[in-house]
């Protein structure tokens, strides 16, 4: 006799398969490393774990700055699927051969924020960063992380690079740039938007201090893209992680965290 969950799993692969969402070949026994900048990896965590449950494959997370892992994979790391903080080292890997081509798109549009967990006063805030009246401000590397070159951008529009320059603290990414500001070790610092909608929901931190929403025309679009790396041509699990990534479902999630999706750009 067929068990109830043998019956379920098949009746769970055909779903998949009709939504689009599993290509043929999959099978439950396939496995997928993916490689995520560190900005995005709340919300990877919450589609990693819905993308396990809805086809049994199983996922691992690698999280760093997007310059990091690209150095990773042009070194040869075992990545199967890269989420980037940019759209340039997509098409730069594509260009050097580690990519595959028609496999790009944006999966989310980041925004920025600039949060002081000693202020309560966006105003304030915005009119103390102005006048450099502070001593330290985080933001992220900007020769590893995208967030950190939309911070340099914004210092750049509003007239502050080179007042502020002497006081620039870098994060290797932007995670670390949120322990620092975090930390109170520095008064400033530019973070992801997602990383301050969770700063607010956290209900046993009763201060969360103010913080300014960047406007979108003081920096260049983040627009954050995936793409299938070579070594994952064959790897059914990977095609359909990113056929995943392009669902209503996923985009809902990854609205929930604070991104544009590219249909709200």
């Amino acid at each position: 006799m067929v068990s109830m969950s043998l019956v379920f799993r098949q009746l769970l692969f055909w779903w998949l398969l009709l939504a689009g969402l599993l290509p043929v070949c999959a099978r439950a026994s396939d496995t997928l490393t993916v490689a995520v900048a560190s900005n995005f990896s709340a919300p990877a965590k919450v589609l990693m774990a819905d993308f396990e449950q809805r086809t049994k494959i199983d996922v691992r997370l690698v999280l760093a700055s997007s310059g990091k892992l690209l150095a990773q994979i042009t070194q040869g790391a075992p990545f199967d699927v890269f989420l980037s903080a940019d759209d340039e080292k997509p098409a730069y890997l594509v260009e050097a051969g580690f990519a595959e081509p028609s496999s790009i798109f944006t999966y989310a549009v980041g925004q920025v924020v600039l949060w002081s967990p000693v202020m309560q006063d966006e105003r304030m805030l915005l009119q103390r960063l102005k006048n450099q009246q502070f001593s330290r401000l985080a933001i992220a590397n900007p020769r590893l992380a995208p967030y950190g070159v939309a911070a340099m951008e914004v210092l750049t529009a509003l007239d502050l690079v080179p007042a502020v320059e002497p006081k620039l603290v870098r994060g290797e990414n932007i995670a670390q740039t949120l322990q620092f500001v975090a930390s109170r070790n520095v008064e400033f610092g530019f973070i992801a938007r997602s990383q301050w909608l969770q700063i607010q929901s956290n209900k046993k931190q009763n201060n969360v201090g103010a913080g300014w929403a960047v406007s979108p025309s003081l920096h260049a679009p983040i627009r954050q893209q995936a793409v299938l790396l070579k070594r994952a041509e064959s790897n059914p699990a990977a095609s359909a992680f990113l056929a995943f990534l392009k669902s209503e479902e996923a985009r809902k999630v990854i609205a929930s965290y604070g991104y544009l999706t590219p249909n709200d750009e």
